[in-house]
């Protein structure tokens, strides 16, 4: 028996022509997705074949030694990163936290007769936005110019911690304030009906709530800090040696791949420092993954 033809009506051609579009649109993403990956992995890949030929217990366990030919191993200037993304970290997280939660959960209800209080708050918020996009170099400047020079901090993980943290303070800021919008608004007014202060509301409903994306904008900062070079180029020093205390110099693997790369012949240990770079910033970011989990568990 023939079957009957397709009737393509308006409806049927409409819903085609979505169903195509879809397609369409799902093809470019994971196409996107896939471009990002593969280029990921090619960096990593070319970086890894040439670090192989140089990667020993040596290079990690033995301090920089200078000279054009780069000897010596890379021990000092990895300890001296750890350092300093505990120290920028810690200094900048609190700051950035606490500003997002005021201009998120405080400021956002000002009566609009406070025209001074609104003012100062604009000006804060477009202070942030400008900052986010002001040159690495400016903050090192502005870092080397005040900590090291007027406040008499010298080259030193002290200086460079503090003009760090101003460069980071931008990203949690911006990234913490998403966080806290993205919790529904019935947490805060279910925590409020039951009694609860607006601070017990925020510390103890909207803060653990927001906490995964909080933890993104701490592991964004320390992608910027163990990656960045001219804000530490101008604040910390070369020094290769092991810092002793707040006011001692240092260098980071950073600016140490920069020195090998540059001013020296051994491109190959440069490529095994980016290597070692690379692998720091990956456990760095898982350990900071598991401790977020591990607090959500337990306050769960």
């Amino acid at each position: 028996m023939r079957q009957p033809a397709l009737s393509w009506t308006p409806s049927t051609r409409l819903r085609a022509s979505r169903v195509l579009r879809q397609g369409l649109a799902f093809l470019l993403l994971w196409t996107a997705a896939a471009a990002t990956v593969g280029a990921l992995l090619a960096v990593v890949a070319f970086v890894g074949v040439r670090a192989v030929r140089v990667l020993s217990i040596d290079l990690l366990l033995t301090p920089p030694a200078g000279g054009l030919s780069g000897e010596g191993g890379i021990s000092t200037t990895i300890v001296t990163t750890l350092y300093l993304v505990a120290l920028t970290v810690g200094i900048a997280t609190p700051l950035g936290v606490g500003a997002a939660i005021y201009l998120t959960e405080y400021a956002g209800q000002m009566d609009a007769r406070r025209k001074p209080a609104l003012l100062l708050l604009s000006i804060a918020r477009f202070g942030v936005e400008t900052l986010a996009g002001v040159p690495s170099i400016v903050f090192g400047l502005f870092g080397y110019a005040l900590f090291v020079s007027a406040l008499h901090f010298g080259f030193s993980l002290l200086s460079a911690s503090l003009a760090g943290a101003c460069l980071i303070l931008p990203v949690i800021i911006r990234a913490t304030e998403e966080a806290l919008r993205a919790v529904p608004q019935a947490y805060r007014e279910g925590s409020l009906a039951l009694g609860a202060t607006q601070w017990q509301t925020v510390s103890g409903v909207v803060l653990p709530s927001a906490l995964p994306g909080i933890v993104t904008s701490v592991i964004l900062s320390v992608g910027r800090v163990v990656g960045e070079t001219a804000v530490f180029y101008v604040t910390l020093g070369g020094s290769s040696g092991l810092p002793r205390s707040l006011l001692s110099p240092g260098r980071t693997l950073a600016l140490h791949l920069y020195s090998l790369a540059m001013d020296t012949r051994a491109f190959d240990k440069a490529m095994g420092t980016g290597a070692v770079l690379v692998l720091v910033i990956i456990l760095l970011n898982a350990a900071i993954g598991l401790l977020s989990r591990h607090m959500l568990r337990t306050r769960g």
